[in-house]
């Protein structure tokens, strides 16, 4: 026999409001809203139902709102304080790849990346937390969201897992819109004018996510949603066993090529063109003559056989009479390959407008989450992570947006499949395909039984218990395993790894009652353990710099000088430039920038705090403006 605890639900009393807000429910589902604490009654819905005229019609209009919106609006908006800190250690070709994986809040480095990649990313495809009651890692509600984002990945101490978005909360639907819209506001910024945004979705979500999308993306630029089949039994779950997810796809500004569809392939094209009368025009094939749409309807006769063919009931010719008998001189309008049948159109593969063809539902051949779980097994361990998207899949993906060095973005990168399949992808159709992935470093808990074994198989390989370090290294053994077997002359199976932290520069942030001591503090003013690699690459966000931008470096009077981009920019960010070291370091600069040649105006930067004092500081600028090199900055 069951004990009844004392605090157990059975030894309590009835929750009274529970029962009320049931039965409202069940009489009159419209009534029941999300509010700021919770499950909230609609007040102007329920005195309509009962005849309450004094209800008004201001607030009414179309579109999606929830408690939070503006506040998730503001969020977009709000520049990031943090930057991006470059790890060459756990990256694979650092100086030659072009991709990027960069670990830490998708929000932060999206905002982050803005100046650099805005307006150049071809494909964007996201695979975010679907709604399933359970918690996910997103919480924006901080003033301060990097060092909420260094608590939440315990990288500070006394951080902890912060996480709400169960049913028991009253905001199931809430949470998620406020975590999903600014980072799709901020996602649409990224894309090229012909970029897409493809975002895998399951029925939860799904009405949420497109009223949500046409928001941000105009309702116009709604390019279709694709049905994919993710596994091949339901197991009787549901009335209706979900063995399907869905693929939403829209446009920047939608155009013809903002979906480029699926190559045909050269087995498909041999099976289905043909050239049996030797036609001078090449391999053709056939298509129908009529259509179910009204048209053009008269007897068109065989002139060999003198039989006379009608459309089928219900169907007509898609040329006028006039033109029907052109294409019969022509040859383009045959009776048949006997010549004694209905009259077909013939279809000539060099007049085929594209060697592609339309998206439509993946129902089979494209991959189950099975096949991405035992990829994980294959490549890492077996339970690392579950129902993650097959490559196959997120291949397709790729493929039907992008061609040639198109930028592809996942900014809930996960497992890293995206990555894995441009890798493939680019095996595939010898491209150089680049892509941008950014991964929460999400804490594994080895008590927990869902991460042990992700959690183990970090202690295995010696990194940290984290998801963002399980991507890289699927990353690394995925790019091997294709490398091993590449025919391509020149790919790139690299990647270069960056961390979210907080600004290399100290913030100004005096006590009123001690603002002398800041200013002393201040004049130091870059964060202790920072070095001019990590402020170099923060440069390149402020100054919108690709962040895989060619940089070479040379010593010049002693310090490290950097160039970057052949030039464009050159760098010193030595802690101390003593005035006797300027002339040298000015006749360096002038020399190296003369050798590069660089195509425009050179912006040259130096730390404020290196110079002993303003004397040192302006005679460097004056020297460097005397060789042409007007803009001249100090960070």
């Amino acid at each position: 026999m069951q004990k009844i605890e004392a605090s157990s639900p059975a030894a309590q009393s009835a929750d009274l409001i529970d029962a009320n807000l049931g039965q409202l429910k069940r009489l009159f589902p419209e009534l029941i809203t999300e509010g700021a604490n919770g499950i909230a009654v609609n007040i102007d819905v329920l005195k309509a139902l009962v005849g309450d005229k004094t209800t008004t019609d201001n607030d009414e209009k179309y579109g999606l709102n929830w408690h939070g919106k503006r506040r998730a609006r503001q969020l977009a908006l709000s520049p990031s304080t943090g930057t991006l800190r470059p790890c060459p250690d756990e990256s694979v070709d650092w100086d030659a790849t072009q991709n990027l994986m960069i670990e830490g809040d998708n929000l932060e480095v999206l905002k982050l990346l803005q100046k650099s990649y805005a307006g150049k990313v071809k494909l964007i495809y996201i695979d975010p937390p679907y709604n399933t009651g359970k918690d996910f890692v997103y919480p924006d509600n901080f003033q301060d969201n990097i060092k909420n984002y260094l608590e939440l990945t315990g990288q500070l101490a006394g951080g902890q897992k912060i996480s709400s978005n169960t049913d028991a909360s009253g905001r199931f639907h809430t949470d998620w819109l406020n975590m999903m819209y600014p980072r799709l506001k901020i996602a649409r910024n990224l894309l090229k004018d012909d970029g897409a945004i493809v975002i895998s979705i399951d029925d939860a979500e799904l009405q949420n996510l497109r009223r949500l999308c046409d928001e941000i993306f105009g309702e116009e630029n709604f390019a279709g949603t694709v049905l994919w089949k993710k596994k091949t039994n339901g197991n009787n779950m549901g009335v209706i066993p979900p063995v399907h997810d869905y693929i939403v796809c829209y446009g920047r500004s939608l155009q013809e090529n903002t979906l480029l569809g699926i190559p045909i392939s050269k087995e498909y094209l041999d099976s289905e063109y043909s050239n049996p009368d030797d036609d001078i025009r090449g391999p053709w094939t056939t298509s129908d003559l009529s259509a179910n749409h009204e048209g053009p309807y008269f007897g068109v006769v065989n002139p060999k056989t003198g039989e006379t063919h009608f459309p089928a009931a219900g169907r007509y010719w898609v040329f006028n009479e006039q033109d029907v008998l052109s294409r019969i001189k022509e040859g383009r309008i045959i009776f048949g390959k006997s010549g004694n049948a209905k009259p077909v159109q013939k279809k000539f593969l060099s007049e085929r407008p594209s060697m592609r063809r339309k998206v439509e539902s993946w129902w089979d051949s494209h991959g189950y989450n099975e096949d991405g779980t035992a990829e994980i097994g294959e490549l890492l361990a077996t339970k690392v992570f579950n129902h993650t998207k097959p490559k196959k899949l997120l291949q397709h993906v790729v493929n039907m947006a992008t061609k040639g060095d198109d930028l592809v973005m996942d900014f809930f990168a996960g497992s890293g499949t995206t990555g894995h399949a441009v890798y493939a992808q680019n095996e595939a159709d010898d491209s150089m395909r680049r892509f941008i992935l950014v991964q929460l470093p999400e804490p594994l808990d080895p008590t927990n039984s869902e991460q042990k074994s992700a959690s183990d198989f970090c202690d295995l390989i010696g990194k940290r218990r984290t998801i963002a370090e399980l991507t890289k290294e699927r990353l690394r053994r995925g790019a091997l395993k294709i490398k091993a077997t590449s025919t391509k002359k020149k790919a790139d199976f690299g990647f270069r790894s960056f961390k979210l932290e907080s600004s290399n520069i100290r913030a100004w942030n005096p006590k009123p009652t001690d603002l002398g001591q800041a200013v002393i503090e201040y004049q130091d003013h870059v964060l202790e353990g920072r070095t001019e690699s990590d402020i170099l690459y923060e440069l390149l966000l402020k100054l919108g710099l690709d962040l895989c931008v060619p940089i070479e470096v040379r010593k010049v009077a002693g310090k490290d000088l950097h160039a970057v981009g052949g030039g464009v920019l050159m760098a010193c960010l030595a802690p101390a430039i003593a005035g006797a070291e300027v002339d040298a370091l000015a006749a360096g600069i002038v020399a190296w920038r003369k050798e590069l040649a660089p195509a425009g105006d050179t912006t040259c930067v130096f730390l404020d705090s290196a110079f002993a004092d303003d004397v040192a500081k302006t005679n460097l600028a004056a020297i460097l403006e005397q060789h042409g090199i007007q803009n001249v900055r100090s960070l």
